[in-house]
């Protein structure tokens, strides 16, 4: 078979997943010696385009993934985000439920909860319309509220602030977070996720083994919450495995 960039690509990552773009173009000049930079750096281009490879930050390449974070969507979630839709059209907001994280970790926890994100502006009125639609709703509640009275609950709905310039997407006519911000999140908010802190290298790991994680749009919403040094910290951990 005639060697070419497209079925040589794959093994330049067999023992390294991550490989700096430094790396990977001293490999590919080991088998194509006779490419000029320009010429190395326009095929990158190409496979980029194409998924083939995937640039997770400057500099820093991987294999492209073909998989994307596509969560099941409940029957739950799809009443909530119609009522939202329905009666605040022009707010921001987000629904999710933490059992999405469920296929990232090694052991799976007995209750989940369903998490429903709006703008400031609009929170206290949502959470109204909901606790009026249905049972066990909660606005905002700190960490001594949540582990006293909310944490041993089960089918739980937790309406709170959406920070501004969180990453979300439009999925089946309602917005959810991306998984760059869930997993951000899970980092911060403790209490809501105390059944994945144990777990939080290997989730990570989870996370960028099966899907394809734009660490930019990760770090720029770590920042926009304040821990841009946990997040880095847990990325260098997770990725090192």
């Amino acid at each position: 078979m005639e060697k070419t960039i497209e079925n040589q690509i794959k093994y330049y990552f067999e023992n390294n997943k991550i490989i700096s773009k430094e790396d990977l173009m001293i490999a590919i000049r080991n088998d194509f010696s006779n490419w000029s930079d320009n010429t190395i750096n326009a095929y990158l281009y190409l496979l980029k385009k194409r998924g083939v490879i995937n640039n997770l930050s400057r500099g820093i390449y991987t294999l492209g993934k073909v998989e994307t974070f596509n969560p099941q969507i409940s029957e739950q979630l799809k009443k909530i985000a119609y009522r939202i839709n329905k009666a605040y059209p022009f707010i921001n907001y987000c629904v999710w439920d933490s059992s999405w994280l469920n296929d990232l970790m090694r052991h799976q926890p007995f209750k989940h909860f369903v998490i429903i994100e709006v703008e400031k502006i609009a929170v206290e009125q949502v959470f109204n319309d909901l606790n009026n639609n249905f049972s066990k709703v909660y606005i905002n509640p700190d960490d001594i509220f949540f582990d006293r009275y909310i944490s041993a609950l089960e089918d739980v709905i937790i309406v709170k602030n959406l920070f501004s310039e969180a990453p979300t997407l439009k999925r089946n006519e309602l917005t959810i977070p991306t998984l760059e911000k869930i997993l951000v999140d899970m980092l911060i908010d403790k209490e809501l996720f105390a059944a994945q802190q144990g777990e939080l290298d290997f989730i990570f790991k989870s996370a960028f083994d099966k899907y394809d994680i734009n660490e930019a749009k990760m770090k720029r919403y770590a920042a926009r919450r304040n821990r841009e040094t946990e997040l880095e910290k847990m990325i260098n951990i997770s990725l090192a495995k």
